[in-house]
């Protein structure tokens, strides 16, 4: 019978089998989904789940950052490669996104380390340099708060013209297609070959 020793032992080799067949995107589009994602990678790898990242200090649950777990670390290097070399395409459109190696501090839930111990404690103001330090930080966490709010602003200003810039060049697409299709269909494919100077096949 295993101990609780062994368990974690194992739970945590597991957890490390599992980082190594992870990679993690980062600079997402506020459109991307699961299946998006999947839909990138497919001719590479085999999405096995798509965890994305919540960003906790904006207000907007819009993805900024996944790990993508896939089937194998063959499939983790094709990915990489893949993602590194060519653009990411959403909805016909090239993104400038990042991949790169997952991380154990990037997992939300993940084991604990055999034999290390956690440790935590309140920083008071008698502790000094270290409430200081600490005082600091949050002043920083906030002014970054600030900025990273004016960029999602900014960023999803940008998607909303950008969608909208595709809606158009398909309407343009589909318009184009349709009148296409007419002309075949109402016999003035001749004439309209004459007038552009084209030679037709059955003419020879």
């Amino acid at each position: 019978m295993a101990t609780c020793d062994e368990d974690a032992k194992k739970a945590y080799a597991d957890f490390e089998k599992k980082i190594k067949r992870t990679i993690y995107i980062d600079h997402l589009s506020p459109q991307v989904t699961s299946s998006v994602i999947k839909a990138a990678l497919a001719q590479c790898a085999n999405v096995v789940d798509v965890e994305f990242i919540v960003n906790y200090t904006i207000p907007y649950d819009i993805p900024s950052a996944a790990l993508v777990e896939l089937d194998d670390e063959i499939q983790v290097k094709a990915a990489l490669g893949l993602m590194n070399d060519f653009p990411f395409i959403i909805g016909g459109m090239p993104r400038p996104v990042r991949a790169t190696c997952a991380k154990p501090e990037m997992f939300r839930e993940r084991p604990p380390r055999p034999g290390m111990k956690k440790e935590f404690r309140w920083v008071k103001q008698e502790d000094g340099k270290e409430y200081e330090g600490m005082k600091k930080l949050r002043v920083l966490a906030k002014r970054q708060e600030v900025e990273n709010m004016a960029l999602i602003k900014n960023q999803m200003e940008e998607e909303k013209e950008l969608a909208k810039q595709q809606q158009e060049l398909l309407d343009a697409n589909y318009k184009k297609y349709d009148m296409l299709e007419n002309v075949v269909q109402n016999g003035n494919m001749k004439s309209l070959a004459h007038h552009y100077g084209v030679g037709l096949a059955d003419e020879f």
